[in-house]
């Protein structure tokens, strides 16, 4: 497993894609023709989506009880967002992203992120070589298709905005030369919600670029004595093979870009965001709570998450109820709470519920 450190590259032009030869992959589709009417939609997201559920099943193999946490990975690769992740130790976040990135036969670095590093750790330097007399750019590991960024609040503010502005730009700049970063880039960061000591927890402004913020608990009775069957035990597990390709991924969101969104789920989604804004003009009166509520991007992030819930569930179309599924991870790091509220001792979670039970679903 990569760690922290330098890519080993010393050119200085730009990285090579890093698909592979995908030809010899079970789910390796064609480009899709657009969408035009129902029946062909249906189909297309059938024929699209065949890699969902051996890929669902092949992650079980590894992954026990954390479905949720798989079902939101694949949301947010298929429309190009990153997941901020909130877990104690010991529930396999690592271990769920690798096993994802080996099926889809991607590139995986893991980052640690510790309080003395620089962004030149991130995204990479220039070298002086003086058997050539110039400088050479040497990459850093955030050249991959998917990055686990460990305990990303650990590292100070100028680390964190490197990273930041790379999954927003989806390139960095090294020196003079500006470096686009490998198709589909996802980032999954985690965040210890014990410890706080040395840590630099991330400003909201920064929180809104994740698309969805998800937070794990401990496995249920049954599934933790799963996962002594599986892992507890010396020998090493065997890797999983690649059973879906880039191109997949790439067609998936094709398609899921042209699922139908009827207008009263648009409205829908707008008031759902404008009521964390002004609760009490939707009827929902708990305006003394909410110090902050969610931002636009906000808005734009919940349409394409519930697009992507529809794909996963082999419709063509998407309903207010894959809204539902999908607001509570899309809001919750986005609605900011008051000290009133602090001392009643809600939390924004409790008040995003308040809005979905209340809200009027079309």
């Amino acid at each position: 497993m990569p760690s922290l450190g330098m890519d080993s590259r010393p050119d200085t032009m730009p990285m090579p894609p890093l698909t592979p030869d995908a030809s010899h992959l079970p789910y390796r589709p064609e480009t899709p023709p657009p969408l035009h009417h129902p029946a062909d939609a249906e189909s297309l997201v059938r024929e699209a989506s065949q890699w969902i559920h051996p890929l669902r099943a092949e992650i079980g193999r590894y992954l026990i009880g954390q479905s949720d946490l798989v079902d939101r990975l694949l949301i947010a690769l298929m429309v190009k967002g990153h997941l901020l992740l909130e877990g104690v130790p010991g529930l396999a976040k690592t271990l769920a992203l690798k096993t994802l990135a080996s099926l889809v036969d991607a590139k995986f670095n893991r980052i640690q992120f510790t309080p003395d590093m620089l962004p030149a750790d991130i995204v990479g330097t220039e070298i002086y070589d003086p058997r050539e007399g110039r400088f050479r750019v040497k990459h850093g590991p955030v050249f991959a298709n998917f990055i686990l960024a460990d305990e990303i609040n650990r590292a100070p503010a100028k680390v964190q905005s490197a990273l930041l502005e790379a999954m927003q730009e989806k390139q960095v700049t090294i020196g003079e030369q500006t470096f686009v970063l490998p198709a589909p880039f996802f980032v999954l960061a985690t965040q210890n919600p014990l410890e706080q000591e040395g840590t630099y927890p991330l400003p909201e402004a920064q929180l809104d670029r994740f698309m969805m913020k998800v937070v794990m608990d401990y496995p249920t009775e049954d599934e933790e004595l799963r996962v002594l069957d599986l892992a507890g035990t010396t020998e090493e597990m065997s890797a999983p093979s690649p059973i879906v390709s880039l191109e997949a991924i790439q067609q998936a969101r094709s398609v899921v870009n042209g699922l139908y969104l009827d207008e009263k789920v648009k409205r829908y989604i707008v008031r759902l965001v404008h009521a964390t804004r002004r609760p009490d003009a939707f009827g929902v009166h708990m305006a003394p709570l909410i110090r902050v509520g969610a931002s636009p991007r906000a808005t734009i992030n919940l349409a394409l998450a519930s697009r992507a819930n529809a794909f996963l569930n082999g419709r063509a179309y998407v309903t207010p109820h894959d809204v539902k599924t999908v607001a509570m991870d899309v809001l919750r790091h986005r609605v900011t709470i008051t000290y009133e509220a602090e001392a009643e001792g809600l939390n924004s979670e409790q008040i995003i519920t308040r809005l979905l039970d209340e809200l009027p679903v079309p």
